[in-house]
């Protein structure tokens, strides 16, 4: 059976750090970047384990701001 691998593009310089993305995500893929921050001083989301991502677009759909994109791709 061919396995989905997902990917999340975020929009770092959109994205303000509300964190309803990582809430939303059921594999944990996502998180708050810890150490860094945007131009507009807020902690971004980025992909903290990129391995677990299913490509669900849970994260995408509650993005108010728009700023993430998800891909897929099948692997046999």
């Amino acid at each position: 059976m061919a396995k989905v691998k997902g990917a999340v593009v975020v929009n770092i310089d959109r994205c303000k750090g509300c964190n309803l993305c990582v809430v939303a995500c059921p594999t944990d893929t996502l998180a708050l970047q810890p150490n860094e921050v945007n131009d507009r001083g807020y902690h971004y989301a980025y992909m903290e384990q990129p391995a677990n991502c299913i490509g669900c677009c849970a994260c995408a759909l509650v993005c108010p701001d728009a700023c993430i994109e998800v891909y897929r791709k099948v692997e046999k």
